[in-house]
């Protein structure tokens, strides 16, 4: 990595060991990081009574926006166990494009709609149409329009790292995309 590619502000994908990812992601807002938690409800059963319970949808996975020097001086500084995800191809952090993490966040960032998260290779998936959705509370979000569990649902997926699924969409909600 190149000393002008260690100022660029990125997204970065990072590991957080036993489970302490809301430690990091209030650690990282007390220093002004910008970070994305993915989170989802879980019902608990508690007596007699069913609680609903704000949780990390993907243990041990949190993303943050920095440049790469800001995030070093972070992981060198903390005492919570914080990793690098490596790219094996070229042995570096693996940073995650601005578009593509924007429509994860747009997604993801629903706690309360019935979204899927899957494992960010699945080989069952079948490639489809690349898309923009238009409208609803995903709008903008981009990925790829399947057929999963008998809907018709978006995936965005970041690779090699994670994957979600949005609820049902309606086909007048989406529109084909080209990438350049």
């Amino acid at each position: 990595m190149n000393v002008s590619d260690t100022q660029t502000v990125k997204w970065w994908a990072l590991r957080v060991a036993y489970n302490k990812g809301q430690k990091v992601k209030h650690e990282l807002d007390r220093l002004t990081i910008e970070n994305f938690l993915p989170m989802t409800y879980r019902m608990v059963i508690r007596g007699e009574r069913k609680v609903k319970y704000l949780v990390p949808a993907i243990n041990n996975l949190i993303f943050a926006r920095c440049s790469f020097d800001k995030l070093k001086e972070y992981h060198d500084s903390t005492e919570l166990p914080v990793r690098y995800i490596i790219d094996r191809s070229n042995a570096a952090p693996v940073s995650v494009p601005d578009r593509q993490m924007n429509s994860f966040i747009a997604v993801a960032g629903q706690p309360d709609q019935q979204v899927i998260y899957l494992e960010p290779d699945v080989k069952g998936w079948q490639k489809g149409d690349m898309v923009r959705i238009t409208g609803g509370v995903f709008a903008g979000a981009e990925g790829h329009f399947l057929r999963l569990k008998g809907d018709r649902r978006v995936v965005v997926s970041i690779n090699g790292i994670a994957a979600v699924a949005t609820a049902f969409i309606h086909p007048s909600l989406v529109e084909r995309i080209t990438l350049i």
